[in-house]
């Protein structure tokens, strides 16, 4: 009988550290009914009670480490800034566009330059 208290005492022990650690590092913007802060004070202080509201009324519904970046899923994080008026297609890039010119127009003159030595190679009488 001892054992088993000490088995339900760990998994309990352990479920408390698994909702502060997460209600820690959870984003405030998708917690829900409480503040972050509140979320954190009723785990510390109810210790079970609070680890199970926390799963049942508190936690994100969506997991943030799920997502590939905070915020616009699929944006860098240092695109996602409010007032910046990132282009949505890669055709109203205007940077981008130039990159992608100049780029073409360097690997056509290396390709001419590769082609008239190639002529010249061809043109040259062997050596003997």
């Amino acid at each position: 009988m001892l054992f088993f208290d000490g088995i339900v005492g760990l998994a309990f022990l352990f479920l408390w550290l698994f909702c502060l650690l997460e209600a820690i590092t959870a984003d405030p913007a998708q917690i829900r009914n409480l503040p972050k802060l509140a979320w954190v004070f009723l785990i510390v202080i109810l210790v079970d009670l609070g680890a199970i509201a926390w799963l049942i009324a508190g936690r994100p519904t969506t997991s943030v480490r799920s997502l590939p970046y905070k915020g616009n899923a699929g944006v860098p994080p240092e695109y996602d800034r409010p007032g910046r008026a990132a282009a949505t297609n890669p055709d109203d890039d205007a940077a981008f566009l130039a990159q992608l010119r100049a780029r073409a127009e360097s690997q056509r003159q290396a390709a001419a330059e590769q082609a008239r030595r190639l002529r010249a190679q061809e043109d040259e009488p062997p050596r003997s």
